[in-house]
């Protein structure tokens, strides 16, 4: 059975630690060991992050002489947010029907 694409993003984005790859990848392409250094984790733990966010997509390896550069490939991350913005009509509809309740509490009411 294979997994769609979206679900293998949103699996690989569950992960703080992969989602903070992802942030720093985004400032640019770095080496599997600069992306290790903020985190208390082994070498091999960021490695198995790397080959999830490999397989979803958000990021690709490449090999210049000794050095392995990884980047950030967004294309995975904007179809999640097309995804999710189908739902914004329907909480800003949400927010809309709380709003007019608040108003509605805050008013004064008939003492009659």
């Amino acid at each position: 059975m294979s997994v769609d694409s979206l679900s293998l993003t949103f699996s690989a984005l569950a992960d703080p630690t992969r989602r903070a790859i992802l942030s720093r990848l985004g400032q640019g392409q770095c080496s599997v060991l600069e992306l290790a250094k903020p985190f208390t984790i082994s070498l091999p733990a960021i490695s198995k992050h790397l080959k999830v966010l490999e397989a979803a997509g958000l990021i690709t390896k490449s090999r210049t002489k000794q050095w392995r550069p990884c980047a950030l490939n967004a294309t995975p991350l904007k179809e999640a947010v097309d995804h999710m913005k189908q739902y914004e009509q329907f909480w800003d509809e949400r927010f809309d029907q709380l709003d007019s309740y608040l108003v509605e509490l805050q008013s004064p009411r008939d003492q009659s």
